[in-house]
């Protein structure tokens, strides 16, 4: 008799319950594949795989009797496998450089720390808080709902409605980082498309209308909360990770602030999002779809439920106040060389984060209303902060700063010379084509943080402005418009089940070729007149 079924069945025989669990024989071949899938199912190969990567660099790798130069490629590829493959969570690969610069002798440990909090980073912790408040007291629920519904139409007219909704969430995303954006208006999508008649979809003229609408809709929000991110600094940790870059590498220069940054990005989201709208319109929606959608859709549905979440409390109208001050204070803080801003006042010693921090402080003091004693904002609100997103932020900076202390910059500098000469304009849409498929399989900051540092030094060897390549570099890496893994984003859309691989790769590279031209106009233009980029490059 098997010893523990014994223990568990009654029988006549003396059976005593053995002090230490029984284990039966097993084949050894079974042993063997139930370790190999443990070991498959830790991800400890993957976790090996940066390892084993650094101490092969730092082994056979020879960079001119540079060790330091070699220590920092080893451990740049150590951190970058862990992001590719999940080994570890993102959060704890971005805090790898926190030790191994260090233990490489690449930089110091207070040196690496502050890397993980400065303005910067500042800027982008309060544009979360402030986005949970938006959230927790359904402000962005409330826009949608009126703007949808004065864009709907009476019958409804689908061009205006995708361009009512598309236009809510380039709004947001503009203000809140695009992932929990899309989240967000995928929710008020969701419930226009369940009013349609989803189990009726396999057949018929007016079923495959909806179907149709369905995915322009769904499509709409995912590339719309990419391209208002485009717009602000605050958007997209790719723009973040551009200017903590820039004044990394380049100190002196004139700093990207965020009013500078939107005069270009905005202009630059204006164009996609046209470009979406069109896209949508013309591949998706024909004369009939409007008669179909009227069956299932109309004003009075928006309104009705506008009307449910009651008229703005008082804690809405005080998160409304804190967030358009601070968009004032942001744009106003460095305007021109005639016209300083409000900075002029402190000396230029505050930047972005600091107003951010300050406005966003507002939230733990102002009261809410709605009971003694209970803030806008308290910390248990804040529990889904996105640190993985911050402490990414903090170990690109710490990497921009590990290529220049550790020399590689000057090494990559010294092979690239041989692009010398070659026509600036001309590189500057490669290189934008180049960042945009690799956004494709990784996410867009990690893209940003793996190319910027290349093209920094790229531009000083064919003696051209950096930013003529740094702006490209991070403007593709936003173009994440083809797979579900190039953004958290495109994993929402696809993930409702209305649309497909293969509409997303018919739709998104229309916007991407759309988005390369944009900016192979106006990164000459409009970018030299924001960015001051007719300054001859020998200067930096």
């Amino acid at each position: 008799m098997d010893p523990r079924r014994a223990c568990w069945e009654s029988s006549s025989e003396d059976v005593t319950r053995p002090l230490l669990p029984v284990h039966e024989d097993r084949p050894a071949g079974r042993s063997c594949c139930s370790a190999l899938s443990s070991v498959l199912a830790n991800r400890y190969l993957a976790v090996a795989s940066g390892p084993a990567a650094c101490a092969l660099i730092c082994a056979l790798g020879d960079l001119g009797g540079h060790p330091a130069a070699r220590n920092m490629l080893g451990v740049l590829a150590w951190v970058f496998l862990w992001w590719i493959t999940d080994a570890v969570p993102l959060a704890v690969a971005s805090m790898a450089p926190l030790f191994l610069f260090p233990a490489f002798g690449i930089s110091s440990s207070d040196a690496v720390a502050k890397a993980y909090m400065d303005d910067v980073i500042s800027l982008v912790l309060g544009s979360f808080i402030l986005a949970l408040a938006i959230e927790h007291y359904s402000i962005h629920r409330r826009l949608a709902l009126n703007i949808t519904s004065l864009f709907c139409g009476d019958p409804v007219k689908p061009h205006l409605l995708l361009l009512g909704i598309c236009g809510t969430t380039v709004f947001i995303s503009m203000w809140i980082h695009n992932t929990p954006c899309t989240v967000m208006m995928i929710q008020v999508a969701t419930g226009i498309l369940q009013r349609f008649p989803r189990d009726q979809l396999e057949g018929g003229a007016d079923a495959r209308e909806l179907q149709r609408f369905s995915k322009a809709l769904v499509l709409g929000i995912t590339y719309a909360s990419t391209i208002g991110g485009m717009a602000t600094l605050t958007g997209t940790g790719a723009n973040i990770i551009l200017v903590g870059m820039w004044s990394t590498y380049f100190p002196e220069q004139r700093p990207i602030t965020f009013s500078s940054w939107m005069s270009f990005g905005l202009p630059m989201a204006l164009i996609l999002f046209v470009a979406l709208w069109a896209t949508l319109c013309l591949m998706y929606c024909t004369k009939n779809t409007g008669r179909v959608l009227s069956a299932y859709l109309d004003r009075s549905h928006l309104r009705r439920e506008l009307s449910l979440m009651g008229p703005m409390a008082f804690a809405e109208k005080m998160v409304l106040a804190v967030f358009g001050a601070l968009i004032v204070l942001w744009m106003t803080r460095s305007l021109t060389d005639d016209i300083p801003g409000w900075a002029v006042l402190f000396d230029g010693k505050v930047g972005d984060g600091t107003v951010t921090i300050l406005m966003t402080t507002l939230l733990f003091i102002i009261p809410s209303g709605k009971s003694d004693g209970e803030k806008l904002m308290d910390w248990g609100k804040c529990r889904k902060l996105q640190w993985h997103i911050i402490l990414l932020l903090g170990a690109g900076f710490a990497i921009a700063d590990g290529f220049k202390s550790s020399g590689l910059t000057d090494i990559l500098s010294s092979g690239l010379g041989f692009l010398k000469g070659a026509p600036a304009l001309a590189i500057a849409p490669a290189v934008c084509l180049f960042s945009g498929l690799i956004t494709e399989f990784t996410s867009d900051d990690a893209t940003a943080t793996l190319v910027l540092p290349l093209l920094a030094e790229l531009g000083k060897s064919i003696g051209v402005h950096p930013l003529l390549l740094m702006v490209p570099g991070t403007v593709g890496s936003q173009l994440s418009y083809l797979l579900p893994t190039a953004t958290p984003g495109n994993v929402v859309g696809f993930g409702t089940g209305y649309i497909t691989i293969k509409d997303m790769v018919l739709t998104g590279i229309p916007m991407k070729l759309a988005g390369i031209a944009a900016l192979t106009i106006l990164l000459p233009t409009l970018g030299s007149l924001v960015f001051g980029m007719d300054s001859a490059a020998v200067a930096l």
